[in-house]
């Protein structure tokens, strides 16, 4: 009986997001990545985080894992997407806003675009298998409050 209870009491307490979000790994829409990727940031899980990029674009791991050292948690707020196909693959554009808490308590501001590929699932055949994958992602600090910073994407 003790046991069940702990179970319900552990339930109905709410997690911060910043101490221990709830797992995310969802490769279904390019938002949904982006999502993904700050939820394993925040999970301090930077393999994963590393694994939503497009490898021949991204760098080495152990730079992109240093470059969170001194990152406590990340907010984040998506713009509208803005998506175009080509050739079997589909290219889309997301303003983002991010608010990165640093293991200092200090807060920082960044804001711009990421650039996601989703090559189209039916002309693939041979291994491996790409899924919708970030190709670049470009964020710039601002001096303005994440409240009121906003994306912007080059082709916006």
């Amino acid at each position: 009986m003790t046991r069940i209870l702990m179970i319900i009491a552990t339930a109905i307490v709410p997690l911060s997001a910043q101490a221990d979000p709830s797992y995310l790994d969802d490769r279904s829409s390019p938002s949904a990545v982006v999502e993904s990727l700050y939820n394993a940031i925040n999970s301090q899980q930077y393999l994963r985080a590393y694994s939503y990029f497009d490898p021949d674009r991204i760098g080495d791991y152990d730079s992109f894992k240093a470059g969170y050292a001194e990152t406590q948690s990340v907010t984040l707020r998506l713009g509208e997407p803005l998506t175009e196909g080509a050739a079997g693959t589909i290219y889309t554009q997301i303003p983002a806003v991010i608010e990165a808490v640093g293991t200092d308590g200090s807060t920082q501001v960044y804001a711009g675009c990421y650039l996601i590929s989703a090559v189209s699932p039916g002309i693939q055949d041979v291994p491996p298998f790409l899924p919708i994958r970030i190709v670049s992602g470009t964020l710039a600090k601002t001096d303005r409050t994440f409240e009121a910073a906003t994306g912007s994407c080059p082709d916006y």
